[in-house]
């Protein structure tokens, strides 16, 4: 059983916890994001990357608030919390 699969069946058992949980930690990243994106100035690049993290915090919410699968409801939470760490890596090198 791969690391995913394990994670996926204890997302999947305690669904509905874990979307509250889903949706602080896809909140509190995105907001870590755009304050260094902001702090790095406010052109063009900076502002796609604004629009880029808005828009994948709000696909988990979205996703949450659809009532998607939870499968489909993890994977956009591993791509919503995946993106907004890259951003902020980008951000602080």
């Amino acid at each position: 059983m791969t690391l995913y699969n394990k994670y996926l069946k204890i997302f999947e058992k305690s669904f509905y916890l874990y979307i509250s949980f889903g949706i602080l930690l896809s909140s509190c990243v995105g907001g870590v994001a755009a304050m260094l994106v902001l702090m790095n100035g406010s052109g063009p690049i900076e502002m796609f990357e604004l629009f880029l993290i808005t828009c994948v915090a709000m696909g988990y919410n979205t996703a949450v608030l659809a009532n998607l699968k939870p499968r489909i409801t993890y994977n956009i939470l591993l791509g919503s919390v995946g993106v907004n760490l890259l951003i902020i890596l980008l951000n602080i090198f």
